[in-house]
């Protein structure tokens, strides 16, 4: 992944109950370390998130979340997390997360996670709200691909 393509980033420090027994940050918790980059990207560009999001008149589930592992992350290190959307479909989009060492710029992980809008009655996909699809755009600009069906004008 390339870092020019990351307009929006945020910081966190490794701590110590987030280290395993061999001394390095447990697999598991790079994932709320995207998570977390993820939840933060969207308040940036002024998505809604709060429990309505969840529960209410909109719903978003990731589908599939992929992860590659490039370093370890030590105890007390402060990481910078890079986030992108990567596209937009339909119904579905992809955020894309860079995890680097702060002092460094090494890379520590990569990720990308795919979520679908659902009807929070059917839970069956629905496209994408234009008001997301427009924040994205005067966000992210010519770095997201914007791919939508036949239909969709």
């Amino acid at each position: 992944m390339e870092a020019s393509k990351f307009s929006f980033s945020n910081q966190l420090r490794v701590r110590n109950y987030e280290v395993d027994w061999q001394g390095i940050v447990h697999n598991g918790s790079y994932l709320l370390y995207f998570e977390v980059g993820r939840v933060e990207y969207l308040k940036n560009i002024g998505a809604q998130i709060d429990l309505n999001m969840i529960n209410g008149a909109s719903k978003v589930v990731l589908v599939r979340n992929e992860i590659n592992y490039k370093a370890p992350a030590l105890f007390d290190q402060l990481l910078t997390v890079r986030t992108r959307i990567a596209f937009i479909k339909n119904t579905s989009f992809a955020m894309e997360g860079l995890m680097e060492r702060a002092d460094t710029g090494e890379a520590v992980a990569e990720n990308v996670a795919y979520h679908v809008w659902l009807d929070p009655k059917t839970d069956k996909p629905v496209p994408v709200p234009e008001d997301f699809r427009s924040r994205v755009v005067k966000f992210e600009g010519r770095n997201c691909e914007f791919i939508a069906s036949p239909d969709r004008h």
